[in-house]
């Protein structure tokens, strides 16, 4: 099974485009892992011809608020429907089971002991200011969290967070996690 774990930064923030929809921002990065090469890439907005190969012969793409936010913002750009392939978004997954939204960091530090480097409103400074490496760096260290707290559950059925500083767990039905799904191909002409 072939996943595609992936992470997007954005160029500008809700409050500057005057919208809630994840479409109406702007790609700067977007970060992703490969389980068929084990490599991981960083891209900019303008080296998105590039991705679109990749994206399109996932089995699975694995995110953490994707769902909401990465697909949607990506899918404004993709020529075809990325939610014709099989998302497993990890956030969707704990709020199924906790009735709440939890913020990576927060999982990844109760689960992994390791926090992030950054977050997204540092990304936009970074675009702003033109380091474009930084963002790289963070996007990509986002995508390396994502992917361990999904190899976390996968193999324990459950994550970790703090409750007013009591270390809880959040059992998860990872069973299907691994199911391919049969999509017909909703993807873009050749390059």
């Amino acid at each position: 099974m072939r996943k595609i774990i992936f992470d997007i930064e954005t160029k500008n923030l809700f409050e500057e485009v005057g919208s809630n929809d994840p479409a109406a921002l702007d790609i700067s990065v977007i970060g992703i892992y490969d389980s068929k090469t084990d490599t991981y890439a960083a891209y900019t907005d303008k080296e998105l011809k590039q991705v679109w190969p990749i994206i399109e012969s996932a089995d699975v793409l694995i995110t953490y608020n994707g769902d909401h936010f990465d697909i949607p913002l990506l899918n404004k750009y993709y020529p075809g429907d990325l939610s014709k392939i099989k998302s497993l978004d990890l956030l969707v997954e704990i709020r199924a089971v906790l009735g709440r939204r939890l913020k990576l960091d927060s999982v990844a530090e109760a689960t992994l002991g390791k926090k992030k480097i950054g977050h997204g409103l540092e990304a936009v400074e970074w675009y702003k200011q033109g380091e474009i490496e930084k963002i790289k760096k963070y996007c990509l260290e986002d995508v390396k969290i994502t992917k361990e707290v999904y190899e976390y559950a996968l193999v324990n059925s459950h994550l970790k967070y703090k409750d007013n500083g009591e270390l809880k767990q959040i059992k998860l039905d990872t069973s299907k996690w691994q199911d391919k799904k049969e999509s017909a191909l909703t993807f873009t002409l050749p390059f």
